[in-house]
């Protein structure tokens, strides 16, 4: 299930829940932490299926349960299956987006197993698609709390979004001669230089600018605070630097440094949001 790589998906939901809420559900925020366990892992265990023989090549996936043969593939279906069907009632039952939050999970569901998945072994347009379903969560807790989409909801998903280029051009770098040696083709421009560190900064600077918004804004349910969008606006400049780093240098000691970087970022990012509508509105 990779369960820390669940964990970090419902972190971004919960927050999403969290920031549309009116008023907090612990009943709501248990399905949603629960059914997005289910439903991040039930993808994650559909993704091991497919990529089994080429976990096998890989140092740090060669471990995994199917490549052992610690479990058989029809095994694992039955489980994928089971835990995510699971996690689709859960969502559903978040009041008063259950239904509209099930539909994102299903989403997530398909756009990585069927689409993102394959394409891995195709071209580097994975890390395009693949950005869709990694950004889904946040907009999915917002659902689950407003039963609505809005500008608000648009903008927590464009940040996300954004955020998953230089976090994946980061983990591609670092892991580019493992993902070349199992026919993973995640690199931009096909090796390591200045093409795909480029659209790193690219995409920090465009997740940048989205993440300060709010601050200009008076008309919706959350408008940042002049304290929240400098810490935000400091914060991008502080994780695009990393991706200018990566440009200059074109090393893996600075790619190590974006994916790390990318870890912090996009949580502490997120917190400042809950925190500047919960503290400072």
């Amino acid at each position: 299930m990779k369960f820390r790589l669940s964990a970090t998906v419902v972190f971004s939901a919960v927050i999403g829940y969290l920031l549309g809420a009116e008023s907090l559900s612990l009943f709501a925020i248990s399905y949603l932490i629960i059914g997005g366990i289910l439903v991040t892992g039930s993808a994650n265990a559909f993704n091991q299926i497919l990529e089994q023989k080429h976990d096998k090549l890989m140092e740090r996936t060669a471990q995994r349960p199917l490549p052992l043969g610690n479990l058989s593939s029809p095994q694992a279906l039955v489980f994928a299956t089971l835990i995510g069907g699971i996690g689709l009632l859960a969502l559903y039952s978040v009041v008063p987006g259950g239904f509209k939050s099930c539909l994102f999970g299903v989403l997530s569901i398909l756009l990585y197993v069927l689409v993102y998945t394959p394409l891995k072994r195709i071209s580097p347009i994975a890390i395009f698609v693949g950005a869709f379903p990694g950004a889904i969560p946040i907009l999915l807790g917002w659902v689950a709390a407003t039963n609505d989409f809005s500008l608000v909801a648009g903008v927590l998903f464009a940040v996300q979004f954004c955020w998953q280029f230089p976090h994946f051009i980061a983990i591609s770098w670092v892991q580019d001669a493992e993902y070349k040696k199992a026919g993973f083709k995640m690199m931009y421009g096909g090796k390591k230089g200045k093409y795909p560190a480029l659209i790193s900064i690219v995409a920090s600077l465009f997740m940048t600018i989205i993440s300060v918004i709010p601050f200009f804004w008076n008309y919706t349910d959350l408008t940042l605070s002049v304290y929240g969008a400098s810490s935000v606006f400091v914060l991008g400049i502080w994780f695009t630097l990393k991706s200018v780093k990566l440009y200059n240098n074109t090393d893996d000691k600075s790619a190590l440094k974006v994916m790390l970087s990318s870890f912090a970022y996009l949580p502490i990012m997120q917190i400042i949001y809950v925190l500047d509508k919960f503290l400072m509105q």
